[in-house]
């Protein structure tokens, strides 16, 4: 019997990764009645990367509310995979950039102190593994009230607690860990991060994504400058130099706090879930594997969930198709990268809000179709 693993990511505002999986698989069923489909619904460690790795081993969904970016309580989730022992954090869940009006911006008092929640939260669950996805932050505080949240102490001169945001750096005078929750030293942190931005300079989490968080110039000066003051207190204190590190500028300087406070590794994302749904095991016997997400372009090369799921399948010879619902004039690099065919599944000119709202019809028959050509 053929088998063929259907390995999507999700088509954003359209299908969950779960649902494109399935699009796909009854539209080929309806031509291929006899071949295997096995369903591995994918992410690259941005948003959605919780609901996909749930979906792929079988975990569930767990609510909680926690600190926002500017103080207020927030409804946040994380996942519980199938195993029981590994955990799943989406940093945004709790930290986002979403959860803050445009208007009300601000990462000179945005806090991760929701993450650390969300952090101490999975531990109560017994844990042993922690996920940390960090993309989409609001805020620009090197991770500092994420380790607040988690039992660190960050003191001023007069041995008081620094309050929330990347402001209140410029007065941290010592780092005080005698009280950092002991669990985290019996866990593996990976954190999903695709950027390689170091955590001050020119290219750093200040300059780089400040503006997007509502930082003017002025205010982009003043927290690369606390950054690189945080830095050297970490270095003097916790004993790790992280300021110039690939990635430790990822979600406002949350990698740098990861990597001197829990001893995170930083993973590209794909890599990471293609890791937790075992992606590798079901390709080893297939014949063909399909993939996917909303748009395929030119940056779809550098750590997408298409190109991430070719790479693996490469490993064992697998062809690969993927599918899009949108493709522009630069998408054929792709086709360096392991993936063999592309097809676009709008059938022909319709707005976005169409193509949206009809993603899962579009899906299913461009598979179908795809399965008349096949005829395995």
């Amino acid at each position: 019997m053929k088998k063929v693993v259907i390995a999507p990511d999700s088509f954003k505002e359209s299908l969950t990764a779960l649902e494109a999986a399935n699009a796909i698989e009854e539209g080929l069923k309806e031509v291929l009645p006899n071949v295997e489909f096995v369903k591995v619904p994918m992410a690259d460690g941005g948003e959605g990367t919780v609901q996909s790795l749930v979906e792929a081993t079988g975990g569930k969904i767990e609510y909680a509310a926690v600190t926002g970016p500017l103080g207020d309580k927030v409804k946040a989730f994380y996942g519980l995979l199938g195993d029981g022992k590994t955990a799943v954090i989406e940093m945004a869940a709790a930290s986002g950039l979403e959860l803050v009006p445009i208007t009300k911006r601000d990462p000179m008092i945005a806090t991760t102190f929701g993450t650390g929640e969300l952090i101490s939260i999975a531990l109560d669950k017994g844990v042993e593994r922690i996920i940390i996805g960090i993309g989409g932050s609001a805020t620009n505080d090197g991770g500092a009230g994420m380790v607040q949240a988690l039992g660190g102490r960050l003191l001023d001169g007069d041995g008081v607690e620094i309050p929330f945001g990347g402001a209140a750096l410029a007065n941290l005078s010592r780092i005080d860990l005698t009280n950092l929750d002991q669990r985290l030293h019996h866990v593996v942190v990976d954190v999903a991060c695709d950027v390689d931005n170091p955590l001050t300079g020119p290219k750093g989490a200040s300059a780089i994504y400040g503006p997007q968080k509502g930082a003017t110039k002025e205010q982009i000066e003043l927290l690369d400058a606390h950054l690189a003051h945080y830095a050297s207190v970490i270095k003097r204190d916790v004993g790790k130099d992280i300021q110039y590190i690939p990635g430790a500028g990822a979600a406002g300087g949350l990698g740098a706090g990861l990597l001197a406070f829990l001893s995170a590794d930083l993973k590209r994302g794909g890599d990471l879930v293609i890791e937790a749904t075992k992606l590798a095991e079901a390709l080893q016997d297939a014949d063909l594997v399909i993939t996917g997400e909303g748009g395929i372009n030119h940056q779809t090369i550098h750590g997408k969930t298409p190109i991430c799921v070719a790479k693996t399948a490469k490993q064992y010879d697998v062809p690969v198709i993927a599918l899009a619902g949108s493709l522009t004039n630069d998408y054929t690099n792709v086709y360096e990268h392991g993936i063999d065919a592309i097809f676009s599944i709008v059938p022909g000119v319709m707005t976005l809000e169409e193509a949206l709202q009809n993603g899962y019809e579009n899906l299913k028959n461009t598979a179908r179709n795809l399965a008349v050509v096949m005829r395995f």
